[in-house]
């Protein structure tokens, strides 16, 4: 897939940037659709398809807040923060809200854009490589090549890196696999502090939407001083469960 069949959403209030930015991604030929407000963002997400969001945090009308919970809610498409904002705990919120990436301004555009191609490279890259193996592990069933997981039978709504993590996890047959090994394997990225955090809001969305079928039993554990494992049984609330 070139450039010229990429199409990028951006959404910035500050009219110099949004220009900015802009105009060097359309001079590595992606289509950039640009909106000035959080309205505008949904209403332009809704009527077109876009395979990448680039969403500032304070927007009038609609916060970027909203905006990704928004689209999160309904789409896996790669979010990058971009916010005047810089401490780890607003990190923290961006990636509890869904975005894949996170960008402190002032930034270069030329990072931007250079984010933008190694967050379309893995979308691409997970799509591309798909297996037919069916994972199983307690009450979890996941399916590579579907894409799908399901827990006690009913299926989980995941986004990429959460289904990343899952699959690893349904991988290692319950054994504990290391925060290391998760952000390494889901995001192809060096390991560092701040990947620590990005594991763990995710596995905290990971067991919420788990509790949201099933509250009677924590199916992924904590390895204290390991990483996390999933459940070798099924939930309390099922035929034949029994306790971790």
């Amino acid at each position: 897939m070139t450039n010229e069949t990429r199409r990028i959403l951006l959404v910035e209030d500050e009219k110099a940037i949004r220009d900015a930015v802009t105009a060097y991604l359309e001079r590595e030929n992606y289509w950039v659709t640009a909106v000035g407000d959080g309205q505008d963002a949904l209403e332009e997400f809704q009527k077109h398809h876009f395979d990448l969001v680039i969403l500032d945090l304070m927007l009038p009308r609609v916060p970027g807040e909203r905006v990704c919970r928004v689209i999160r809610d309904t789409s896996d498409v790669p979010i990058i923060m971009l916010t005047a904002k810089g401490e780890v705990e607003d990190r923290i919120i961006g990636l509890e809200l869904g975005a894949d990436d996170y960008l402190v301004k002032p930034f270069s555009p030329r990072e931007l854009v250079a984010r933008v191609k190694a967050r379309l490279r893995r979308a691409r890259a997970g799509a591309a490589a798909p297996s037919s193996d069916v994972l199983h592990a307690g009450a979890v069933e996941v399916d590579l090549r579907a894409h799908k997981a399901t827990l006690l039978g009913e299926p989980l709504q995941l986004t990429p890196k959460e289904f990343a993590i899952l699959s690893i996890l349904a991988a290692s047959a319950g054994s504990p696999v290391s925060a290391r090994d998760l952000f390494e394997g889901a995001w192809g990225e060096r390991y560092d502090d701040a990947a620590a955090n990005t594991v763990m809001v995710h596995i905290r969305h990971l067991r919420q939407k788990m509790a949201a079928i099933d509250s009677s039993a924590q199916f992924i554990e904590t390895a204290w001083g390991v990483g996390y494992k999933l459940r070798d049984g099924l939930g309390a609330g099922a035929p034949g469960g029994h306790g971790a």
